[in-house]
């Protein structure tokens, strides 16, 4: 009896270790999704930067030392909701696409 309860125990803490090694709050399957979570996170990361620079770009031009009078008149007729008498007008459904 006594022999066999030193290796039962050392199995048993084994077997503790283990199970945390790969369950635990630290441990492989823990690892594996936060590195999936860090991958999501980079390409949401990567998209937002990708639309900030679009927008630096787009607010450059409205500048008054570089003014774009495109610009200008663009962020004006959309703005004031207005189009000269000449335009053609394309009327588009609202969506993420649009600007």
């Amino acid at each position: 009896m006594r022999m066999g309860v030193a290796p039962a125990l050392g199995v048993a803490v084994i077997g503790y270790f283990a199970y945390h090694l790969v369950h635990g709050d630290r441990g492989l399957v823990a690892w594996r999704d936060l590195s999936e979570r860090i991958r999501e996170t980079e390409a949401v990361a990567r998209q937002v930067t990708a639309e900030r620079q679009e927008l630096e770009r787009r607010v450059a031009l409205l500048r008054p030392d570089s003014l774009d009078r495109d610009m200008l008149d663009e962020r004006v007729r959309e703005v004031l909701n207005l189009a000269h008498p000449d335009d053609l007008v394309i009327l588009r459904a609202p969506g993420p696409a649009t600007k």
